[in-house]
């Protein structure tokens, strides 16, 4: 039994002893997990599903403590946002399990197959990962989404949230947890890693052996301090510093209309636009249009000299201002002299998350997506959009900005790896 010591603070301490348990009890769970049937899964999801709309009282309760407890420590509004939740974003989390249920089950897909020569039957087929840890920031949702998706690809899942989130997880966790037992699933399929210190985030970092693989999900300085002090193997997320490039030939109404809702639809979330690019053909026009409405709802802009010559109320733009994820309402602009200039300061400043274009050439749109090198590019099309649940996915457990194993939103094939199954009728190899 894991015995932690809270302070006054909140904060909640535990022994390496106490991580390294939990994650022990995940990996003696894994391999249940691997053999069960889709039908087992779907209606282990159903009735978690179920339980978080019957307790959703319970939920709203814990979350207010944590909503207070930040509030009193002087947590910004952008970070209380994503921490609030609220009856719809509950019933968000439910129907985001139903539609988990609706999903193909990854496990046991053929990815490849063929017969070799000599008579074997080569196969490739995905399997899951195993132990699933993910350390994340104060954003109860991706407790149920990550539970989730870790548990219809088969995987057992450490959940290890922020310190202020900490009473929301533990009642979804247990929520999730106890329904997941209705269903006759193992106990220790979902758990949350105990500890709100940063210890306990080291020492399931340092779980190699029982932990297959982390995935951290925030900020860069989490994301940071996860890839470098990790043992175990990491699929790095990334920090979002997305741009919107509006092109010489961009419908300007589709413009304004793009980068509003990229910027302002949810400006704390990692997809949000947090650099504006203004063709300079353009700039005498589409500059007042589209800064003046980004200030007209209440953006800030940190703008280069050529957009504050064009527009009042902006705020100088340093250099730093161009590599921020400011996850607020603030955007940097810029005039681009041209399509290229757009692509070398995409290029010198993106995060390799999300990068748009908006733009009536045909060419312009093919050579964008083409030459930018980010995990999603889009044409016409909010930023907004590069998430799991808008990709089809049913849920994300990230957004991966990496090049291994997976990129970009990551659904339910990313959390399995792949084994080769080779039959035989006898086969032995000859002696060369």
């Amino acid at each position: 039994m894991t015995t932690m010591r809270t302070q006054a603070n909140r904060t909640v301490e535990v022994t390496r002893e106490e991580v390294l348990a939990v994650a022990a009890r995940a990996k003696a769970v894994a391999p249940h997990l691997a053999v069960l049937s889709s039908a087992a899964k779907d209606a282990a999801l159903q009735g978690m599903a179920n339980a978080i709309r019957k307790q959703s009282a319970a939920i709203m309760s814990a979350n207010a403590e944590d909503v207070a407890a930040a509030a009193s420590a002087g947590v910004s509004d952008a970070l209380i946002d994503r921490l609030r939740l609220d009856p719809l974003r509950v019933e968000a989390m439910a129907l985001g399990l139903e539609e988990l249920i609706a999903l193909p089950d990854p496990v046991g897909v053929a990815v490849r197959g063929s017969v070799l020569p000599n008579g074997l039957h080569l196969q490739q087929v995905r399997v899951p990962l195993g132990v699933v840890a993910i350390i994340y920031e104060a954003r109860p949702n991706v407790t149920v989404d990550a539970a989730g998706i870790a548990l219809k690809s088969s995987n057992a899942v450490l959940l290890r949230g922020s310190a202020s989130a900490y009473a929301s997880n533990r009642a979804l966790v247990g929520i999730l947890s106890a329904a997941a037992v209705e269903s006759g699933l193992p106990a220790d399929a979902v758990q949350l890693v105990p500890g709100t210190d940063r210890d306990s985030v080291k020492h399931l970092m340092t779980a190699r052996g029982l932990v297959d693989v982390i995935i951290p999900r925030g900020g860069a300085g989490l994301i940071k301090a996860v890839v470098d002090g990790s043992t175990v193997p990491v699929i790095e997320t990334g920090v979002g510093n997305v741009h919107v490039f509006v092109d010489a030939s961009a419908d300007l109404e589709m413009a304004r209309n793009i980068v509003l809702n990229s910027k302002t639809r949810r400006p704390s979330v990692c997809n949000a636009a947090e650099t504006l690019l203004i063709h300079a053909d353009i700039a005498d026009v589409a500059v007042p249009a589209l800064v003046g409405a980004l200030q007209e709802a209440g953006v800030t802009v940190h703008a280069d000299a050529r957009v504050s010559a064009l527009i009042g109320g902006t705020v100088p733009a340093t250099e730093a201002d161009f590599d921020a994820e400011y996850l607020s309402m603030d955007i940097a602009a810029a005039v681009v002299d041209n399509f290229e200039a757009a692509l070398a300061h995409i290029a010198a400043h993106s995060t390799g998350h999300t990068e748009a274009i908006v733009t009536s050439d045909l060419a312009s749109a093919n050579e964008f997506t083409r030459r930018v090198d980010a995990a999603a590019v889009m044409v016409n099309a909010s930023t907004g959009f590069t998430d799991g649940g808008q990709f089809g996915f049913g849920a994300e457990m990230g957004i991966s900005t990496q090049k291994l194993h997976a990129r970009g939103p990551m659904g339910l094939a990313e959390l399995t790896s792949t084994k080769y199954i080779v039959i035989g009728t006898g086969q032995i190899r000859p002696v060369s």
